[in-house]
């Protein structure tokens, strides 16, 4: 089958990553492809594939629609075994090519104020460090979860994020590489860099900030239980982890940072991707810019009329 031969040339892909793709191969993709032939996919029955998936889901979770998120991923994996096959000269043309996908709702992607950050933190108890971390610096929660004591610089009030741990299945968590295995620093708000020195006092340079009650990585299933009820106390049912990092996006903007500044925090790989995901964020700034220069040509044509 050209779905296998494709994800087995994805075998060195980061743990998390491989798990994923098998993840959506396992659940959406081979359930509904793994039978047909490959000159017989046609753009209309993608099209209402996709439709099928985000009204009635996948074979695992049948009845419920999918997030629009997991809808997006699932045709890119089947877009990737596609053009894998035009490569193999198994296919002569992509019909996966424009397919309309859904678009991202509002509870997908909703953003907290800082009312509701702090609300939020104080009802999640011993995690609110954690909470706050993750909604005024925009890091992954994987990437929280491996932080250790010496990556947080207090006096500089910066956290350097170098490294994540994500499950995979059999193997526990395992400590990778960030998403784009790139090292960045993030700032940290005055008030919660107080927060993470009581909270890292007397720890070891190499201990984990946020560990586990056990000790080692803490797992996102210990973290949600509290997250959640945290969550539902403070009526956000429905907000999840790695919203917080929508809301990090969301409250730097609104406190001025630019584009390039909120990608280098939340570890975009590209100023695209985060124009493109938060670029109605940003004021409109048309006004501002008529303004100026309309300014600079009456400057001019003062200079013009006073020689």
């Amino acid at each position: 089958m050209v779905a296998e031969k494709w994800f087995a040339t994805k075998e060195l892909r980061k743990p998390k990553t491989v798990a994923g793709y098998r993840s959506l191969l396992d659940s959406t993709v081979i359930p509904r492809w793994g039978e047909v032939p490959l000159r017989e996919i046609e753009f209309e029955d993608i099209q209402q594939w996709v439709v099928d998936l985000s009204h009635s889901g996948s074979a695992r979770f049948e009845g419920r629609g999918l997030s629009a998120s997991r809808v997006i991923q699932s045709y890119r994996v089947l877009n990737q075994i596609l053009k894998f096959a035009i490569k193999a000269k198994r296919l002569a043309t992509n019909p996966a090519d424009e397919i309309d996908l859904p678009s991202m709702t509002t509870a997908e992607r909703r953003y907290l104020t800082h009312l509701e950050v702090l609300r939020l933190g104080m009802a999640a108890g011993r995690f609110r460090p954690l909470v706050l971390t993750l909604a005024y610096t925009g890091i992954r929660f994987g990437e929280a979860i491996a932080i250790r004591t010496r990556a947080v610089d207090l006096d500089a009030q910066r956290i350097t994020v170098a490294r994540s741990a994500t499950p995979v299945t059999g193997r526990g968590y395992v400590e990778t590489d960030t998403k784009n295995h790139t090292t960045r620093t993030v700032p940290v708000p005055a008030s919660l860099a107080k927060e993470l020195g009581a909270l890292l006092e007397g720890r070891a340079p190499d201990a984990l900030v946020f560990p586990s009650h056990k000790g080692g990585f803490l797992t996102s299933t210990e973290f949600r239980w509290v997250f959640d009820h945290a969550a539902a106390e403070v009526d956000l049912s429905g907000v999840v982890p790695h919203g917080l990092r929508h809301t990090a996006a969301s409250l730097a903007i609104s406190a001025g940072a630019n584009i390039k500044v909120v990608q280098r925090m939340l570890g975009h790989k590209t100023a695209t991707l985060t124009l493109d995901l938060y670029g109605h964020l940003f004021p409109d700034d048309l006004d501002a810019v008529a303004k100026g220069m309309e300014a600079g040509a009456q400057a001019a044509a003062y200079r013009l009329r006073t020689g």
